[in-house]
C-alpha cells in the first residue's frame, strides 16, 4: 500500500493537543477524520513528533498508508473540511518505509517572548513583563551545547529509553515586538523546550548565574529546572529529512 507524508501547521491554541485522544479534539484527531471522510477509509497516521496542548507548529509532518487515488482538488478540499486554525501544506509520496518520526534527522523550535501586554500576539506569545539580561541568558544557552544528556530538562514519567540529544543551536534574538528563543536538536524530550526557556528566564533576572546553569543541567535532577514557561510561546518550526525523501511532492497549496 502506497505511504504519503503530509506536511501541515496549525495554531494549537483551541485544541488538547496534537496526538489523538478519545472524545477530545486534537489535530491528528482532525485530521484523520478529515482524511478518513474523503478517502472513505478508515485513515490512521503517524506523528514525526508530539506537541503539548496550546503548542503551535509551522511545519509538522505525518504519514499515512492508502491505495486511494488523488484527484488534482484533493488538497483544496481537504483544508476545506478542516478546522479553520490547521492548514495542510503539501502531500509527498514516500517510499513505504519512510517513517515521519523515525527518519527527522533534526527538529527546529522556537519560543516566543514579549515583555508589552498585546492582544494580537497574547495566544501565541508568553507575556513576560520582568526586566532580563538577553547576553547573560545567550550565554548560558551557550552551555547546552556541551552537554548531550538532557534528563533534566525532561517531564518525570516520559516513556523514554534514552535522554541523549544532539543540540546544535541555541540562542535568544530581539526584534521590535518580541523575544525569541531558537533552537535545534534531532531529538526532544517531554517539556524540554519549555524547561530550558523557564530556567533561563531565571537566569536573566539574576535568579541563578551562568554558572549555576552549567550546574543544573549536569544534575540529572529536573526539580532544578523551571517548567513554567507556558505552551503558547512554542512553536515546532522546521522538521528535517533526508534531502531525497520529500522528493516526489505530489499535491502543494503554497
Amino acid at each position: 500500500m502506497p505511504r504519503y507524508f503530509l506536511e501541515f501547521a496549525y495554531k494549537g491554541t483551541h485544541f488538547k493537543g496534537l496526538q489523538a485522544q478519545p472524545q477530545q479534539m486534537t489535530i491528528q484527531g482532525e485530521i484523520e477524520n478529515a482524511l478518513s471522510i474523503l478517502t472513505k477509509n478508515n485513515i490512521k497516521a503517524t506523528l514525526s513528533s508530539r506537541t503539548d496542548a496550546g503548542v503551535h507548529a509551522h511545519q509538522n509532518f505525518l504519514h499515512f498508508d492508502t491505495n486511494f487515488i488523488f484527484t488534482d482538488s484533493f488538497l483544496y478540499n481537504l483544508n476545506s473540511i478542516l478546522h479553520s486554525d490547521i492548514f495542510i501544506r503539501n502531500i509527498y509520496q514516500v517510499n513505504h518505509s519512510a517513517h515521519s518520526r523515525f527518519d527527522a534527522t533534526e527538529r527546529n523550535y522556537s519560543y516566543h517572548i514579549i515583555q508589552n501586554k498585546n492582544p494580537f500576539l497574547k495566544d501565541i506569545a508568553y507575556y513576560y513583563p520582568f526586566k532580563i539580561d538577553i547576553k547573560k541568558m545567550n550565554q548560558a544557552a551557550c552551555h547546552l551545547l556541551a552537554h548531550k544528556s538532557y534528563q533534566v530538562f525532561s517531564k518525570k514519567h516520559t516513556d523514554v529509553k534514552t535522554f541523549l540529544c544532539s543540540i546544535s543551536n541555541a540562542f535568544f534574538e530581539t526584534n521590535q515586538q518580541e523575544i525569541i528563543f531558537h533552537i535545534s536538536s534531532n531529538r526532544f524530550l517531554r517539556g524540554m523546550v519549555r524547561g530550558i526557556v523557564g530556567t533561563l528566564l531565571q537566569v536573566g533576572r539574576g535568579n541563578i548565574s551562568v554558572s549555576q546553569f552549567q550546574e543544573i543541567i549536569q544534575s540529572d535532577d529536573n526539580a532544578h529546572a523551571d517548567f513554567s514557561a507556558p505552551a503558547l510561546g512554542l512553536f515546532l518550526e522546521k522538521v528535517i529529512y533526508p534531502t531525497q525523501m520529500l522528493s516526489n511532492k505530489i499535491q502543494s497549496i503554497e
